[in-house]
């Protein structure tokens, strides 16, 4: 045991960090919450939330779990809880220079957050101030670190993933409209939806049991709206 922890204590040992993506709608469009750093580096620059993995004092003690840490950082920087959001692991960062305080490996999540939830965002941390921001309108060079490629991998992922998994089902109400989900799929996209090709998407929703007739309509300005739900799992047929 002695000969291995000498082993091991002979490379280097690099930090690794949690950084998330955390987004809702806004206003029809897809926004990520950001926070202003205040603290260096990068201080008073724009970034993703997140913060350093918990490490162990030794082999016994190895510190917390990845998700663990992406749920404390979650809890930490907005005051939302994991059981509140999609939290979903995505990709991993760790090209050297990335941070200019030592060699640094980032796991990167994206935390989906219904538009009811996103006023309760507060800002924590070692941040400054909190606030969501369109992902259309941010410039390049706009975000700390290497935060924009973390981002633009975070809507590649999602965007590969829309059409077969249930992401889009945490970015609307518990109940919705035909409009509103095709909204989010524009947003997630960045490409409108076809009225008539999204209402057939749905239809085989609907048909394979993964959404259903909700209670109740939706007042719009022209008339009242169908609401839909998205069916549990446990609740969907199995052929």
């Amino acid at each position: 045991m002695l000969q291995a922890r000498r082993a091991l204590g002979a490379y280097a040992r690099p930090a690794v960090a949690v950084d998330l993506v955390i987004l809702t709608l806004v206003d029809c469009a897809l926004n990520v919450l950001l926070v202003r750093r205040g603290e260096p580096p990068f201080e008073g620059k724009l970034a993703l939330p997140g913060g350093f993995l918990r490490v162990g004092d030794g082999v016994e003690d190895q510190g917390e779990d990845l998700d663990v840490a992406a749920a404390r950082e979650l809890e930490e920087e907005t005051g939302l809880g994991a059981a509140d959001v999609l939290l979903e692991q995505f990709a991993t960062f760790g090209r050297p220079g990335r941070d200019p305080r030592m060699r640094v490996l980032s796991v990167a999540y994206y935390a989906l957050v219904r538009p009811e939830l996103a006023q309760r965002v507060r800002a924590g941390g070692d941040a400054a101030a909190t606030c969501w921001e369109p992902v259309a309108g941010l410039s390049a060079g706009a975000l700390a670190f290497d935060h924009e490629d973390i981002l633009r991998v975070a809507l590649e992922r999602m965007r590969e993933k829309l059409d077969t998994s249930a992401l889009a089902f945490s970015l609307v109400p518990e109940t919705f409209t035909i409009p509103e989900l095709r909204t989010v799929f524009s947003a997630v996209k960045g490409e409108p939806q076809d009225p008539g090709n999204f209402r057939r998407k749905v239809a085989r929703l609907i048909e394979d049991g993964v959404l259903e007739k909700a209670p109740g309509v939706r007042r719009t300005a022209s008339k009242p709206a169908a609401l839909y739900r998205f069916r549990p799992p446990s609740a969907r047929s199995v052929s």
